[in-house]
């Protein structure tokens, strides 16, 4: 019988590469809700290992996990220590709705 891999196997191998992590979070990003841009930043983490990142951005392991939990709420600090972390940095780009004055 053929063996599978879990999808969260698999989905941990793809967000070790920076490139596809950038992509992954730039689709959670535009759905515009906080909720699951932290379960994207959470899969994130997980793929580069809790001990690995929370010794990169300077906090416990516990810290990471409460920062990365449901209820999680990071601090912008947090948030971009973890992405560089990651390989990551966070960029802009222009609406595609122009703002009124």
């Amino acid at each position: 019988m053929r063996k599978y891999r879990s999808f969260e196997t698999y989905l941990d191998g793809v967000l070790k590469d920076p490139k596809e992590a950038a992509l992954y979070l730039t689709a959670a990003a535009e759905e515009n809700d906080p909720a699951l841009m932290l379960v994207a930043l959470a899969q994130v983490v997980r793929a580069h290992g809790i001990s690995q990142m929370a010794r990169k951005v300077s906090l416990s392991r516990a810290g990471v996990y409460k920062t990365i939990s449901k209820t999680g709420n990071p601090e912008l600090k947090t948030f971009l220590g973890l992405l560089s972390a990651s390989g990551l940095k966070m960029s802009f780009k222009p609406s595609h709705t122009p703002h009124a004055r």
